[in-house]
């Protein structure tokens, strides 16, 4: 529990300390929200539907089709 506490403290005391790279971390945490929040969004839309067994359907189909187009 000692170690923990130390190591928190030892980050806490070294992020309060930073000037430029509060800024960083601002600039991450907002490409961050854009990549996972508003590009899953509208570009990463969930493509299979239904139960579990329609699912399982779908995917055999995908295989089946892309198999033969080759």
């Amino acid at each position: 529990m000692r170690l923990l506490r130390s190591v928190i403290l030892f980050y806490y005391d070294g992020f309060r300390g930073m000037t430029v790279g509060r800024t960083l971390w601002l600039i991450i945490a907002i490409k961050l929200f854009v990549m996972f929040a508003i590009l899953r969004v509208f570009f990463f839309q969930p493509v299979l539907h239904g139960s579990d067994k329609e699912k399982a359907e779908q995917v055999r189909e995908n295989m089946l089709n892309h198999h033969e187009n080759r």
